[in-house]
C-alpha cells in the first residue's frame, strides 16, 4: 500500500435525518472532509444486513447489503416515496441510531417503494447476475413465509412474490446507490476500504444455501462453533456462535465460496480488510454445547493454499490481514507468507512492560496503524479508564506533561510512523470519550449505536492537513 491515512467511520454513524447513515449526501459531505483533510481513505465496517443486536459482523447473508442504508431522499426524488412518507420517517434524535423503530418500520417503508416501481427488468436482471444475492433475497421472504423460524424447522418451500420482490429491490438499490458514493469518492481521490467478516451466521444464506461448506450434524446443526481464547478483551473469551467452515470441502473445490465473496468485495472496495485473519493459519474450536470460550482448543486453519486462492481472486484489490488477539508463529508466519500488511494498534502498546509490538517504534513499513479499532474504547475513553500503570507508560513514551495531551499525541505519533497507512477513528478526531464507543466485545445490545452529528469544523480540517502534509501522507 502507499504511504497514505484515513478514517474509521461505519455508514450508520453518518448525520442525517432517519435513524441511520446513508447512501445520501451526508455521505459524499463525508468524502469532502476526508479530501479537504488530505486523508486517502475512509474505512467502513460490514456493510452487510446486521443480526438481532445490530452486528454487522453476524449476518443473513456476507453478500447482502444493509437496508437501513438505502437513502430515502433518494427513492422520494425517483418517485417510489411520497413527501408524507419522508417526513413521517424522520427521526426522533440524531445520537444514536433507532435500531428498534428501524426494524418495525423500514421494511414496510421499503416495500411501499418497492410497490410502485414501474420498470422491473433492471432490477430482474440485476439479481439474476448475483446468484448469492438471489439466495439471500429468497432466504429472507421464505423466512418470513415460515413466521421467522430457523431454516431448518421450515415447512413453507414457496415465498411471497411480492415479499422477494421488495428484497430484490432494495438490493439493486442499496448497490446502486453505493457504486455512486464509490464514483464520486474516487473521483476526489478517496479509495473505500471494506471489512469482511470471518465467519457468517447458522441462520443465514449463506448456510442455507451450501450446508456442506459447514460444520454441521446430520440434522444440520453446527458440531463446533466459532470464537476466541481468552484474551484482552474477556476472561472467558468470546464465544461467538457462528458455524465453523468445513474447510476439507472447501478445499475440495478451490475455495469456490471464499473467492466469490473476496470477488464480490472487490466490486465495492478498493481495500479490503479480512476480520480475525488468524483463523486461516490456526482457528479456535468451541464444541457448540459449551457455555463459554474456555472449551475450545486451535484447529489449524487452510494456510497458504487458501491464501493464493483468495489472493488471486482479489486481483487488484488490496487485502488488510487483521492479525490481532492471541498470535502465534504460524499466524505471524501466514500473515509475512501471504505478504498483505498487519495491523497494529496504539492503544495495546501499553498493556504491559514488554517491548510490544504495537509501539510505533517497532511497526514495520508493511502495516495499518490505528489509535484504535472498532472494538476499542475511544482515546479519551482508553485515558479516562487506562490503569495508571498504563497512563504513565503513554506519557513517558510520548513525552506528554499532562494527560490530556495524549489522544492527540497518539494520532500523531500514529501518522509519523512508518507503516504505509493510518487509519484514525472519527470519534478520535472528535475528541470524544467513552459515549461514543461504537462496540464492546462479548456484550449484547447497545452497541453499533453511535452516530456523529457533524464533521469536524474547518480548522481542524486545515490541522489534520497540516498533518498529512507533514508526515508525507497525501
Amino acid at each position: 500500500m502507499e504511504r497514505k491515512s484515513g478514517v474509521l467511520m461505519h455508514v450508520s454513524s453518518l448525520f442525517g435525518k432517519y435513524s441511520s447513515g446513508s447512501f445520501g449526501e451526508e455521505a459524499k459531505y463525508f468524502v469532502d472532509f476526508l479530501a479537504d483533510c488530505g486523508f486517502s481513505y475512509w474505512q467502513v465496517l460490514p456493510f452487510c444486513m446486521t443480526d438481532e443486536y445490530n452486528s454487522p459482523y453476524k449476518s443473513y447473508s456476507s453478500f447482502s447489503g444493509n437496508p437501513y442504508f438505502v437513502d430515502l431522499p433518494t427513492l422520494y426524488e425517483k418517485g417510489l416515496l411520497t413527501a408524507e412518507e419522508l417526513k413521517a420517517a424522520e427521526q426522533s434524535s440524531p445520537y444514536l441510531c433507532e435500531f428498534d423503530r428501524l426494524q418495525e418500520e423500514r421494511f414496510e417503508l421499503l416495500k411501499a417503494a418497492s410497490k410502485r416501481v414501474l420498470d422491473k427488468a433492471p432490477i430482474k436482471t440485476f439479481i439474476e447476475n448475483s446468484p448469492y444475492l438471489d439466495a439471500f433475497c429468497r432466504f429472507m421472504a421464505l423466512r418470513e413465509a415460515n413466521s421467522g423460524t430457523p431454516w431448518q424447522t421450515w415447512t413453507v418451500e414457496t415465498p411471497d412474490e411480492s415479499i422477494l420482490f421488495a428484497w430484490q429491490f432494495i438490493q439493486y438499490e442499496f448497490f446502486a446507490q453505493w457504486q455512486e458514493i464509490r464514483r464520486y469518492a474516487n473521483g476526489k481521490g478517496i479509495k473505500l476500504i471494506g471489512d469482511i467478516p470471518i465467519y457468517v451466521a447458522l441462520d443465514s444464506a449463506d448456510v442455507w444455501s451450501a450446508p456442506d461448506q459447514f460444520q454441521l450434524d446430520k440434522k444440520q446443526n453446527p458440531t463446533h462453533v466459532a470464537g476466541v481464547s481468552p484474551d484482552y478483551f474477556s476472561a472467558d473469551g468470546q464465544l461467538w456462535g457462528n458455524p465453523l467452515y468445513n474447510w476439507k470441502a472447501m478445499k475440495q473445490d478451490g475455495y469456490r465460496w471464499w473467492c466469490d465473496r473476496i470477488r464480490h468485495m472487490a466490486t465495492m472496495f478498493d481495500t479490503v480488510r479480512i476480520d480475525h485473519f488468524r483463523a486461516f493459519a490456526s482457528y479456535w474450536s468451541i464444541p457448540a454445547s459449551s457455555e463459554t470460550a474456555k472449551a475450545g482448543k486451535w484447529i489449524k486453519g487452510p494456510g497458504l493454499p487458501f491464501i493464493k486462492a483468495i489472493k488471486a481472486a482479489a486481483g487488484k484489490t488490496e487485502i488488510i490481514a487483521e492479525d490481532l488477539g492471541d498470535i502465534t508463529p504460524d499466524v505471524y508466519k501466514l500473515v509475512q507468507d501471504s505478504g498483505f500488511p498487519g495491523m497494529k494498534v496504539f492503544q495495546f502498546g501499553f498493556l504491559s512492560d514488554d517491548n510490544s509490538t504495537h509501539l510505533p517504534h517497532n511497526y514495520p513499513a508493511n502495516a495499518v496503524a490505528y489509535t484504535g479499532t472498532h472494538d476499542n474504547d475511544t482515546l479519551r475513553g482508553w485515558l479516562a479508564h487506562a490503569s495508571p500503570r498504563e497512563r504513565q507508560k503513554a506519557m513517558t513514551y510520548l513525552q506528554a506533561e499532562r494527560g490530556e495531551e495524549l489522544p492527540r499525541k497518539m494520532m500523531l505519533a500514529a501518522l509519523a510512523s512508518v507503516c504505509d497507512t493510518c487509519i484514525l477513528p472519527l470519534q478520535d478526531i472528535l475528541g470524544l470519550s467513552s459515549e461514543a464507543r461504537i462496540n464492546i466485545p462479548s456484550t449484547l445490545g447497545g452497541n453499533w449505536q453511535w452516530r456523529a452529528t457533524a464533521l469536524p469544523d474547518p480548522r481542524t480540517a486545515a490541522d489534520l492537513k497540516y498533518y498529512t502534509t507533514l508526515y508525507e501522507r497525501l
